[in-house]
């Protein structure tokens, strides 16, 4: 498996923006789409965002489309930029990567997903 490493993230208020990254650390992750999760306490992950391996389609969640974009440069690196933040965005994001090649959206499920971040906190305030 990829190993994936996250950075960004942290505390903002509502209205804010921040950006998420998402790096593989030893191979590239051209032929995978790539997706974002997000977990709540006390509360189940759920999808976010998702970007074809080709980079050419993106999938979004009703409740963060035209706030969030996706992105990537196809070979080792994901982006997720929040704008206009809510305090109901305050979660634990993880990016990931979809467990087969060449596979296209949508992709929402995290059994679609196998590699993993270590996941970043993200923090709205009202």
């Amino acid at each position: 498996q990829v190993q994936l490493v996250q950075s960004g993230g942290g505390l903002v208020q509502a209205g804010g923006s921040l950006r998420l990254s998402c790096a593989a650390s030893r191979q590239t992750l051209s032929s995978h789409a790539m997706g974002w999760f997000r977990q709540a306490p006390g509360k189940e992950r759920e999808f976010v965002a998702a970007i074809a391996w080709t980079g050419g389609k993106t999938d979004y969640a009703d409740s963060v489309k035209g706030r969030f974009t996706v992105a990537r440069d196809n070979a080792k690196d994901t982006w997720l930029q929040m704008n206009n933040l809510k305090p109901e965005d305050t979660a634990v994001y993880y990016c990931a990567a979809a467990v087969r090649p060449f596979t296209v959206l949508p992709l929402r499920a995290a059994a679609d997903f196998g590699s993993w971040g270590q996941g970043t906190q993200v923090t709205v305030s009202s």
